[in-house]
């Protein structure tokens, strides 16, 4: 039955892997995947009790994920659907590409450990077209953004999908990973960042300025910096509301969510229904990416009936025996990454490494956020935030791999060497 797990477990990846190839939506293929895994494991098991006790304690831990991403998601398309995010972009006016590549990596890498990655890379590459008219150009920033996104998740408790899950597991807490991996995280946009400079050079070309289709139901200026401060103090505060009263991070996520709803509410509560309803939560929840929360949910799934199985402890074994350190090891993960994506890779290294063998803040969990975060730069497919650029800017596979990738894998080996340097040394 084990066989007949990972078979289907590895075809469910593969249809995942070449989605565009076979047109069928990666959400559909991980619930379908997560589901039969489960079904061939029940099906193997004598005692049927066992298998649905340890899938309802493993579905505990996964709705924690999945309702602070949908918590997230909402707080930051309510502060979208007001404008918000114009308070930032309508003060970029250079026209310097090598200023612009350094105005927009940093921007990118500090909004993406407030936001995460996925958002951070919708928002930046929605500036950039504001501001750039030539296709290359843009295919260049959006390629320098996917790396500043990923970067910066990478460092944050709620910058990256996959920090959230070992945040939320127990692996690391919240300002341990910021020290730890903000200056390796720093250096992995500082050097293509660097290198960039020789190759990004001239002015840009600024697009013609269209009027706004929706400018009869936008948002006043106060009521659009209200929201805006409101929701980003409502995500910084995640942090601090866990360490204070030690519930998971997805309460304090839902607790912003209601607080900022009451806001929006009290803001709108004197105009009419049809004026008031694209300010709505009931709006910004039609607009969040519900496929890939479901795809989350299914990935997750699958991987957490490997672990029941026992196949994960396996592969921790084998990565012991013939990769010995946790250096090699987490390099390895992070590399793999940009080919698989990194939230079931991280859910596979929890499950493989439990927190009687490296405990919480361990070099291995913070090495393992940094690996992960970052390595899916290398190539677009490898993290939700480049095939967002991918899918919004439509930019060749082989185009990121020759102009892109090779920058993003020198920087993911400078942060790590850092990283592994900075360990070293304090």
């Amino acid at each position: 039955m084990n066989i007949l797990l990972l078979i289907i477990f590895i075809a469910g990846y593969a249809a995942i892997a070449f989605e565009q190839t076979i047109r069928i939506n990666k959400a559909a293929t991980a619930l379908v995947t997560g589901v039969l895994c489960w079904v061939v494991l029940i099906m193997g098991e004598g005692d049927k009790a066992v298998v649905t006790e340890s899938l309802s304690g493993h579905l505990g831990e996964l709705s924690q994920i999945l309702f602070f991403l949908l918590g997230a998601m909402t707080i930051v398309e309510l502060i979208d659907a007001h404008d918000g995010f114009e308070l930032i972009t309508r003060r970029i006016k250079t026209l310097q590409k090598s200023r612009l590549l350094w105005i927009i990596g940093i921007l990118s890498f500090f909004l993406s450990a407030i936001l995460d990655n996925l958002t951070t890379t919708i928002v930046m590459i929605t500036l950039i077209r504001k501001l750039v008219a030539k296709k290359e150009d843009r295919w260049m920033l959006a390629g320098l953004i996917v790396i500043a996104a990923n970067a910066g998740g990478a460092w944050s408790p709620i910058g990256d999908v996959t920090t959230t899950m070992l945040w939320i597991g127990n692996q690391v807490t919240a300002l341990n990973i910021m020290k730890a991996l903000i200056l390796p995280s720093a250096i992995n946009l500082l050097v293509p960042l660097l290198l960039l400079r020789f190759v990004f050079k001239g002015q840009i070309t600024a697009p013609v300025v269209v009027p706004h289709k929706d400018a009869e139901i936008s948002s006043t200026p106060r009521e659009r910096a209200t929201v805006f401060y409101c929701g980003i103090l409502l995500l910084l505060m995640i942090p601090l509301f866990k360490s204070v009263t030690h519930l998971p991070p997805f309460m304090g996520i839902l607790a912003g969510l209601g607080i900022l709803w009451m806001i929006t509410e009290s803001i709108h509560s004197g105009k009419d229904e049809a004026d008031r309803q694209h300010f709505t939560v009931a709006y910004a929840l039609r607009k969040i990416d519900t496929p890939s929360i479901l795809f989350f949910l299914g990935i997750l799934l699958a991987i957490a009936a490997l672990e029941t199985s026992g196949e994960l402890g396996q592969l921790a074994v084998w990565m012991d025996t013939h990769l010995h350190t946790p250096d090699r090891i987490v390099t390895s993960i992070g590399l793999l990454s940009s080919v698989v994506d990194n939230v079931p890779l991280v859910a596979a290294a929890q499950g493989m490494y439990p927190l009687t063998v490296y405990s919480t803040d361990h070099y291995f969990w913070e090495f393992l956020a940094y690996a992960t975060g970052t390595g899916g730069s290398i190539l677009i497919i490898g993290s939700a935030a480049g095939v967002a650029a991918m899918g919004l800017e439509q930019i060749p596979f082989m185009w990121y791999l020759k102009k892109i990738g090779w920058l993003a894998l020198l920087g993911y080996f400078a942060g790590a060497a850092v990283y592994i340097l900075q360990q070293s040394i304090f």
